[in-house]
């Protein structure tokens, strides 16, 4: 009914109906009666009723179209009941209330403490904002502070995104709902749990500040204790050593920061990458890490473990990648790192997993295992044909020998040695005591490891040797320089033992009291034991300088 009419009702009724409902003063607490006096407005309704039941209850009733107004916050339902003593209003059947033209809650009952400006809604109750929609069975709301909260489970609908919990806090003004206890978000993207988080229904960026358990689409799996997720543009940030479990890899964090639509993650902060799929696992202050491609980048003091029975491979540089063998393929335009990137051209991209995978060191590269050790300035790493190819200054030590050359590929089986191979200068030097060193030069070196230690080289053209021979006791009887086109070392117990000059061998003997000492070392020699990292713990030090060699340096012939 329209509002004349209902004026004209008015005036056919006692005063009462006007002094209690058209126009209900509001006490706001705390205030003296001679304060300004806010102003209930009734707007309309089909039929009205009074009834004074006693001094604590002076009811009005509405019914029909009922409306009405508080300062910028309408009212409506289908009927209302004002209690002008204890200053409530309740309403009944398609509660409707607009706060501001913005905020819209609805419900199927509603109590009003007018002076407070606070509502309780049960039955079907529901908040909006135009962003998102709040439900829940029963919602509290503070018109004064623009709040609404509900404590009896309740959800919000944004979009394509569902948010559940037990417990919940809608600041509208902020357009964020802060959820606690058993808070659940589900879309097509992720499935979240945790205990507490805040959400804005504009941006849609979820905040975490507690222990969550996110998983994606793919089964990704993200434990979490601090950072947000951006649900429009699929990206996130978290701290506090943040955990992703992606299939059989695993990477850790002090910070994380994913981009969904690139596939790309980084992890800072003591970041540690676990591939249990390749036995390895990476320790660096950045990793960057790309799920579509596959691959990988540590850089400030990464460390790369590769896991076997009982002497694990460890690898450092400036800078380690891993990647895919059939994507470095296709790569156009590739500067290819001599003959590092051969094995790789007739890569079968159908072959496992393991198999199409390379990494590589950059600068300042060094390995270290119980058996042998290793430094060069980079490396390429093939799972196809399991061999470790050092490049630009490489050094090689096997027990008590020192490899050198142009540039070495190290050969594995099972993740352990197995053969090396050495071409452009290469140079093997057996310290066998102080200032005595056996050494063996050549054109090109193969080396072979039995269970992890050297058991048999041979060094071809143009090979050059300097070997100590010993008698039965271990004693030193003099000095042997010989040149052959191939010369062979056989080792024992780790030992050098023998040493075997064929093909157009020639030389000389020298008693240990007679040797020149022009004639102790070969051409190029330098004995580099201070860069060899003694353990593990060493990787990250400083690799000294080259220093000086014992003795004179000079070529022989």
């Amino acid at each position: 009914m329209k509002q004349f009419v209902f004026v004209y009702i008015l005036a056919l009724v006692p005063g009462v109906f006007q002094q209690s409902f058209a126009q209900l003063p509001v006490i706001p607490a705390n205030t003296k009666q001679s304060d300004s006096v806010r102003v209930l407005d009734f707007l309309n309704a089909d039929r009205l009723s009074y009834k004074k039941i006693d001094s604590t209850n002076e009811l009005t009733t509405a019914a029909g179209n009922v409306s009405f107004k508080d300062g910028n916050t309408l009212f409506y339902s289908d009927s209302a009941v004002h209690n002008k003593i204890n200053r409530t209003l309740e309403t009944f059947g398609n509660v409707h209330i607009i706060d501001n033209d913005t905020i819209h809650t609805r419900s199927q009952y509603l109590i009003y403490y007018i002076d407070k400006k606070q509502a309780v809604l049960k039955k079907k109750a529901s908040m909006t904002d135009g962003k998102g929609i709040l439900t829940s069975e029963e919602i509290f709301y503070d018109a004064n502070l623009k709040l609404g909260t509900y404590s009896k489970g309740g959800k919000v609908v944004t979009e394509n995104t569902v948010l559940t919990s037990k417990e919940a806090t809608y600041y509208t003004d902020l357009k964020e709902v802060y959820f606690k206890k058993d808070v659940k978000l589900k879309n097509p993207g992720y499935n979240i749990t945790t205990d507490s988080l805040l959400y804005n229904t504009s941006s849609q960026v979820a905040t975490f500040v507690t222990k969550t358990n996110i998983i994606d689409s793919n089964k990704s799996e993200i434990v979490t204790s601090e950072g947000f997720y951006n649900l429009k543009d699929k990206t996130a940030k978290f701290g506090k050593r943040t955990i992703i479990k992606d299939k059989a890899l695993t990477v850790t964090g002090d910070d994380m920061e994913i981009d969904d639509k690139t596939g790309i993650f980084n992890a800072s902060g003591n970041a540690v990458l676990i591939d249990t799929s390749q036995g390895i696992s990476v320790i660096a202050n950045k990793i960057k890490a790309s799920r579509i491609n596959n691959t990988f980048i540590a850089t400030q003091h990464p460390l790369m473990i590769i896991r076997q029975d009982k002497d694990s491979v460890y690898v450092t540089a400036d800078t380690l990648f891993a990647g895919k063998l059939s994507d470095l393929e296709s790569q156009s335009g590739m500067e290819e790192q001599k003959d590092s990137l051969k094995s790789v051209a007739a890569i079968d991209v159908q072959d496992s997993t393991n198999r199409n995978r390379y990494f590589q060191g950059f600068h300042n590269v060094r390995i270290f295992t119980d058996s042998l050790q290793a430094i060069s300035d980079s490396l390429f790493y093939s799972g196809r044909d399991s061999i470790f190819k050092l490049f630009t200054n490489p050094i090689l030590w096997a027990s008590d020998n020192q490899i050198t050359g142009d540039t070495i590929h190290l050969f594995t089986k099972n993740k352990k040695p197995e053969r090396l191979y050495v071409f452009e200068n290469a140079m093997v030097i057996n310290k066998s005591s102080d200032n005595l060193y056996n050494q063996i030069k050549g054109n090109t070196l193969n080396g072979y490891f039995t269970d992890g230690y050297i058991n048999y080289m041979r060094s071809k053209g143009s090979a050059e040797s300097i070997y100590y021979a010993k008698d039965d006791n271990q004693a030193f009887i003099g000095m042997n320089t010989a040149h052959a086109e191939i010369i062979d070392l056989y080792f024992k117990d780790k030992k050098l033992e023998r040493v075997v000059w064929r093909h157009d061998a020639s030389g000389n003997v020298y008693p240990m009291t007679q040797i020149p000492d022009d004639k102790k070392l070969l051409g190029n020699f330098k004995w580099l034991e201070n860069k060899r990292p003694k353990t593990k713990f060493e990787l990250f030090e400083d690799i000294p300088a080259t220093p000086p060699s014992p003795g004179s340096v000079s070529k022989v012939h």
